[in-house]
């Protein structure tokens, strides 16, 4: 594509709040690959509105698609409407047919986007969709549509404004509700247009909030108010919280245009939340964030940011994705009222005199300094993650060893990434077939999720040995896929795993190995090993002991 021939861009952007917020900063992309063109967003009223006044818009178009742009006749009067335009580039982060097919209508000559929906032919540029099984952050999906333009890097966080006015107008309306200038704020938002399966407990909602609110008066000996965000059909939701509270209280549910939200938002010094649009809009504006996950994906909806806390239960039935909840809403009813009471005592540990109440031993707050950013851990499963009882064939027998979900986690917190490599021959032997193989991993992940471990990516081969595959261990076919999917440097890489082909593995690829013993190991194997002077760089008993060795090893690598 001849950038300079492209004068006049239209951008049909996403029609759910949470989703344009995270499209903006791809927005800011397309900018920086079209300085001199004009951009039109077309999108619907409400987030429209989010995007008045933006500064890499040219203009904001809307699409009424429940008036005046109802029906094929309104799409074909919008369509008009954009032919007269004149557009050269079409833009569709939006991945609906519709949208496709409102562009080609209005004659747009380049159509820009992902091959979703079955679009494909209706776009004069298709770009390939991810792929489903590699988690990408939406953030990152929209900005990653742009790459194949020459978009380079990686996307900054999403940002929005509001005008001096709106603000204004907002610390009016909050002291006639009684909240003054110099109060600490603490915004809350128990509801959640999606669906019920997505609402914490309001009781504990409030109960969270009170607890909160007390702390800062005890210590700070400063006013504490409430807010409540809803939307309208919410109001009543708004008024049994607010009646549970002490401290004074704004309900603004269903009482606000999106540029009022924004404006409320962006005053408070927390905002505790289901996972919903206002929760982006708050990360938009750099205001801390408590946001409390049961079936949605917190890999990928998550507010960007380090200010931000996660609230979750793993359960085996989440992410489910599902509006409302078919059985007993563990997902949500197992998140107390303590776990968020903390997470947003963190969030606030900005201000005096606040802090968490159980604090982290000295070994903690060492492996929290970064001294892992940048290192990958390449892990073995079974004998190293898990016990082995030879051919897994049922998720529900996996079984964590001991000391592994701690020590993993020592990992984590120190910003590494973790990467499983393992080989699953059980596959093309018929003994299971990759269904179970699957529902093996979730339950895997599923664990290790309750120990607050987060693992980047699982990747296993799943050929018969004697197929002479490149993926099986010792072969590097799976490390390779990883470095290349996930941009890992191998020249700050480590493999944990119990047998000789793991140690070959991490040798041939150039990483430090520790050879478990939770097994036994094989005299034979290690003679093997001693023979190519492929022998491990440490022993180690256990995982903890494994992760121990890495710490000291990484520490030594700095000096």
């Amino acid at each position: 594509m001849d950038k300079k021939t492209i004068k006049r861009i239209l951008v049909r952007g996403p029609n759910w709040l949470g989703d344009a917020v995270m499209c903006e900063p791809a927005l800011r992309g397309l900018r920086r690959l079209f300085p001199d063109a004009q951009i039109t967003l077309l999108v619907k009223p409400a987030v429209a509105d989010l995007f008045v006044g933006h500064p890499v818009l040219t203009r904001v178009l809307t699409y009424d698609a429940k008036g005046r742009h109802a029906g094929l006749s309104g799409k074909w009067a919008l369509a008009g409407q954009l032919r007269r335009q004149g557009f050269d580039l079409a833009v569709l982060f939006q991945n609906a047919f519709e949208a496709a097919f409102l562009t080609f209508l209005a004659g747009v000559p380049r159509r820009y986007g992902y091959a979703t929906d079955g679009r494909s032919l209706l776009l004069s540029d298709p770009v390939a969709a991810p792929d489903r099984r590699r988690l990408v952050h939406q953030v990152g999906y929209y900005w990653d549509l742009l790459k194949p333009l020459g978009l380079t890097g990686d996307p900054p966080a999403p940002e929005l404004t509001v005008c001096p006015e709106e603000e204004q107008a907002m610390a009016g309306r909050f002291a006639q509700g009684g909240l003054t200038a110099s109060d600490i704020l603490i915004g809350i938002n128990p509801g959640s247009t999606y669906g019920g399966a997505k609402r914490w407990l309001p009781e504990r909602f409030a109960e969270a909030t009170e607890r909160l609110c007390r702390t800062i008066r005890e210590s700070q000996g400063q006013q504490v108010s409430v807010v409540i965000f809803g939307a309208k059909g919410e109001e009543r939701l708004g008024r049994e919280i607010a009646a549970r509270l002490s401290a004074p209280s704004l309900i603004l549910s269903g009482a606000t245009t999106i540029r009022e939200l924004m404006a409320a938002v962006k005053r408070c010094s927390v905002l505790l939340t289901n996972d919903t649009g206002p929760m982006h809009i708050a990360s938009a504006f750099q205001v801390p964030v408590v946001a409390i996950f049961g079936p949605t994906d917190w890999r990928t909806t998550s507010p960007v940011g380090s200010a931000h806390a996660i609230v979750r239960q793993p359960v085996d039935c989440a992410p489910c994705l599902l509006r409302e909840c078919p059985i007993d809403h563990r997902c949500m009813t197992r998140v107390t009222v303590e776990q968020v009471y903390e997470a947003c005592l963190s969030s606030l540990s900005g201000l005096n005199g606040l802090s968490r109440a159980n604090q982290t031993d000295q070994t903690d707050q060492i492996d929290q300094k970064n001294l892992l950013e940048g290192v990958t851990v390449f892990l073995d499963r079974d004998g190293t993650l898990n016990y082995d009882p030879g051919y897994l064939r049922v998720a529900a027998d996996l079984k964590l060893l001991t000391g592994v979900g701690p020590a993993l986690a020592r990992l984590r917190r120190a910003g590494a990434r973790l990467v499983v490599v393992t080989n699953q021959s059980g596959v093309g032997r018929g003994i299971f077939t990759l269904k179970d193989l699957e529902a093996i991993h979730a339950r895997l992940e599923g664990l290790l999720e309750q120990e607050e471990v987060a693992l980047d990516a699982i990747y296993f081969c799943p050929h018969h040995p004697d197929d002479g595959c490149h993926c099986r261990k010792p072969n590097v076919g799976m490390v390779e896929r990883a470095v290349s999917e996930l941009q890992l440097d191998l020249q700050r890489a480590y493999l944990i795993g119990d047998h000789a082909r793991d140690i070959q593995l991490a040798k041939r690829v150039g990483a430090k190995a520790v050879l478990l013993t939770t097994s036994l190991v094989d005299e034979q194997a290690l003679e093997m090993l001693r023979a190519e002077r492929a022998m491990p760089d440490a022993v180690a008993p256990s995982m903890t002991e494994a992760v121990d060795w890495i710490f000291t090893d990484a520490k030594m690598r700095l000096r």
